[in-house]
């Protein structure tokens, strides 16, 4: 593999500035590793849109990506992991591509003592079961209750991630989940939404100190370290990697809100604003 393509990007996007948690993650363990990031943040959010629509918008996104030149493309958005991975893996062989699905499932199943593990998420991704389904692939003898939070995208693309109104919501949706499971109750709950780690204080308030949280960020971050070192694409420079951002609207917005998603203030005149 030559020297260029391991210096390429690795494409990274999601619906709006949620897949920021992923890209954290990605450069706390890939730190020489170059990013492309794109955040739609125009048509924010996909939970609730068709699968067609969030297929169609996937494949926008991941074509302005591949045009740019990338060696790898990330999709950090669990809705579109949920419905268009297969869509965009055909259309992009032989580029890897990799979803947040299986690695947040698998992180799960790792996490889980009583096999007993509740799911939150957007409305797409919990009807269309994409975690149910490969968490009993990995651990056939788990019970699995899911439940749409629809609510929690809102909060945390507008920063409310703490306070008394975002645990009343969360208290609204977690209390009956949790319920469903009987007596005894999950031990794992998963954030199947890549804006849901930001909330994480005060989902673990609400679901108390038994229950442990999960996010795929940090197991997707190695799902593609190890991908990167099988296929010979490791960038190899000593030197600290760089990210460039993408949007589909507001630039300011983008900055002044995924700032708290990545860690570190974003500068709007570092995000281009592009058209899909």
């Amino acid at each position: 593999m030559s020297v260029d393509k391991c210096n390429l990007p690795i494409g990274v996007f999601d619906s709006g500035v949620g897949g920021l948690t992923v890209l954290r993650a990605l450069q706390d363990l890939l730190p020489h590793e170059n990013f492309l990031y794109l955040g739609d943040t125009a048509r924010v959010p996909y939970g609730a849109k068709s699968a067609d629509s969030v297929i169609k918008y996937a494949l926008q996104a991941g074509d302005a990506l591949v045009a740019e030149g990338i060696k790898m493309l990330v999709i950090a958005c669990n809705t579109a992991s949920a419905v268009s991975l297969k869509s965009l893996a055909d259309k992009y062989s032989p580029l890897p591509v990799i979803g947040v699905i299986k690695p947040g499932a698998e992180a799960a199943c790792q996490a889980s003592v009583n096999g007993k593990i509740a799911v939150i998420a957007t409305e797409n991704t919990v009807n269309g079961g994409a975690y149910q389904r490969t968490i009993c692939s990995m651990h056939p003898n788990a019970e699995i209750i899911a439940q749409p939070c629809p609510l929690f995208v809102g909060l945390a693309e507008e920063g409310w991630t703490e306070g008394e109104l975002v645990e009343a919501i969360a208290a609204r949706y977690l209390e009956p989940l949790f319920a469903k499971f009987g007596d005894e109750g999950p031990d794992t709950l998963v954030l199947g939404c890549t804006h849901f780690p930001v909330l994480r204080g005060a989902i673990a308030n609400v679901a108390g100190k038994n229950i442990k949280l999960v996010d795929s960020a940090e197991t997707t971050a190695k799902t593609v370290k190890n991908i990167l070192a099988e296929s010979k694409l490791s960038n190899c420079s000593t030197q600290r990697g760089h990210v460039s951002f993408l949007a589909t609207d507001s630039a300011k917005r983008f900055a002044a809100v995924g700032g708290a998603f990545l860690g570190v203030e974003i500068d709007p005149e570092d995000v281009k604003v592009i058209d899909l």
